[in-house]
Parts: C-alpha cells; structure tokens; sequence
C-alpha cells in the first residue's frame, strides 16, 4: 500500500457535464439545466430545481491547496447526491448514470489526487448492477449511492435492488452511502436542521432497515462505507439490538450487520470519533471530509491526531483510518499522487 492520506468522502460536479449538456440532453430529455442569475441548477420530474450548484464543486486547484494545507494526499469523489435523478424512469436514469460517469472519467482521468465514485441507476436494480459492473471494469474506485433509491420513494432493501446489492458482494466493490437532502418533518425544513440532524435521521433509518433485514449478512462481499460517522448508528446499537431480542424472528441481529460496515470520520468532535472507533473497530473507518460543501469538516485530520495523543489508537491503527483501509475497501487508482 501506498503511504498516503486518502479522503474518502468528497462531491465533484464534472465541468464537461455542463459544457456537454445540450449535445446529450436527448437522451435524458425530462433533465433540464438551468442556467440564470441563480447560477447552474438541475431539475427532475416533478421536483422544483435543486439548490443552485457550487462553484466549488467544479474547481480542483483551490481544493488541492486546501487538501496541501491538511496532509490529504488523495480524494475520493462522488457526485453531488442532488443531482443524481433518481427520479428518472429507468431508461433515463440509465442514460443519465451513464453520462455523469463518461463527464467524470473524463475530467478526472488525468488528475491523479483524485479517485472517482460512479453514479449508479439505483430506480432500476437490475441496471444499477449492469452501471456497477461497467464502473468497475473501467477503473473507478468504487460508487456513491444516495439513501433514497427512487427519489422520494422506495428503500434500499426493495426486492428490485437484490441485483445490484448481488452484484456489489461478488465484486466487493467499495460502495458509499449517502443521505439525501429530504426531510419530511416540518419542524426542520426551513432550518439549517434538515443539513444537520436531517441528514443524521435519514442515514439511520436507512441503515437500520439494511441492519434489520440482514442485507449485509446476505450479501457478504459488500463493503459499504456509511457517511457522517454512522449518523445515529453508533450511539442507538444497543436500542436497536433490543429491539432484535424482544423480536428474534422479525429482525435480523443488527450488531453483526453493523459489524459487516465501514464508516468516514466526519464527526467533527473528537470524544463522538473515539466512539465510532470503539463501536465498529478502527479498521472499519476512514478519513472523511465532506469537501467541499459548507458543512464540511475543515481539518478532518483533527480528530485522527486528537484521539491518537491521548492514546485512543496506535500507531497502525492511525495508519489503518487515515489511509490504508480507503485503499484496500476501494480501488483507489495505480498511479494516484504520493508525497515525495
């Protein structure tokens, strides 16, 4: 392995994406891009627009320097979970996963600080393992997935998904599970709160029906990295392993599935970090950032260096979260940049 520092959590919108839209749009044609004094959004059917899309999402020189100033030698990129249109019907989001994927491969191939997460058709099970298999031929480093598999709708233990999640367990492919940016509750929808505690409440209610139906005991071979520490999954095993004991026939046990998953630093706290790693074992997590989204954790290293100063880690095992475990959960690319 490679000693580098490798962030395993970060979004990327593809310039040529944009520059390449009008001459592939009729093969999506219910995706529209808006171009106004708002800036560039997307919309899908049925949805008002997305937020408008940073800047910052597109740029790689600033991120370099910022990842120079934090000891990030590599990065892992996914898209941006907004627009990944899984509102589509199955053939236009085929079409679409396949052109965010062609619009990554091609910005990104000669930039070798940076690893790409494809797009997947996760409406469509049986595509969504047709895509993977086709990433995964080509050289990216694995897929990020939304937790919303059909938009507003649909779980990810639906029985149409069993395809891809075979799919992902017989090529051990390295997958990152995202929240999507929804929130049904109104108390947190015209706050800050749908970013914060939003996200966390999505992320756990999808991981437990994963840890409930004993998907990750089905299907062995999968390694899926969850973001944002775990959301609430750490914190609520005990709550949820109970609730397993008082219904043994009904729910798969949740502490071996939890066992079976990975997870990225982003915590921002040293004491929430430290539990993370004494709950899924420090070689069951990896750095994360969240770059660049405001959110985003500014120095991600922080909480790594915290813990191991007073003794929460050995030395491997620092060496395990900050860089060796990203590269064996996912293919990171053969000529990715390393320090000299």
């Amino acid at each position: 392995m490679k000693p580098i520092v490798i962030d395993v959590h970060a979004h990327y919108m593809p310039p040529s994406l944009y520059s390449r839209f009008s001459a592939h749009q009729s093969k999506f044609p219910n995706v529209k891009l808006l171009v106004d004094d708002k800036g560039k959004r997307l919309q899908f059917p049925g949805l008002e627009p997305t937020r408008p899309i940073m800047p910052k999402l597109s740029e790689l020189t600033e991120r370099s320097k910022w990842m120079d100033a934090n000891g990030i030698d590599h990065q892992l990129v996914g898209l941006w979970t907004d627009a990944e249109g899984y509102e589509l019907s199955a053939g236009e989001g085929l079409a679409w996963s396949r052109y965010i994927n062609d619009c990554m491969w091609a910005d990104l191939r000669d930039q070798p600080r940076f690893t790409a997460l494809a797009s997947l058709p996760m409406q469509d099970g049986k595509l969504a393992a047709q895509v993977l298999r086709e990433a995964i031929e080509r050289g990216f480093g694995g897929v990020m997935i939304g937790t919303l598999p059909k938009g507003a709708s649909g779980t990810l233990v639906d029985p149409d998904l069993d395809p891809f999640w075979q799919a992902a367990s017989d090529l051990h492919a390295g997958i990152f599970l995202h929240p999507m940016f929804l929130s049904a509750d109104p108390r947190i929808n015209d706050t800050d709160m749908v970013n914060t505690i939003g996200r966390v409440a999505e992320t756990t209610s999808a991981v437990t029906q994963l840890l409930y139906s004993g998907h990750l005991l089905k299907y062995p071979g999968v390694r899926l990295v969850i973001a944002h520490g775990g959301a609430a999954l750490p914190y609520a095993l005990g709550r949820l392993a109970r609730t397993h004991e008082l219904n043994p026939q009904k729910y798969s046990d949740p502490r071996k599935g939890f066992a079976a998953l990975y997870f990225d630093s982003c915590v921002y706290d040293a004491n929430a970090f430290e539990h993370l790693v004494k709950q899924a074992a420090p070689d069951r997590v990896m750095l994360g950032s969240d770059c660049p989204m405001p959110i985003a954790d500014p120095a991600p290293t922080k909480v790594v260096e915290a813990v191991f100063g007073r003794g929460g880690l050995t030395d491997g095992l620092r060496r395990a979260i900050l860089g060796e475990t990203a590269q064996r959960v996912f293919r990171v690319r053969a000529d990715c940049w390393c320090p000299q």
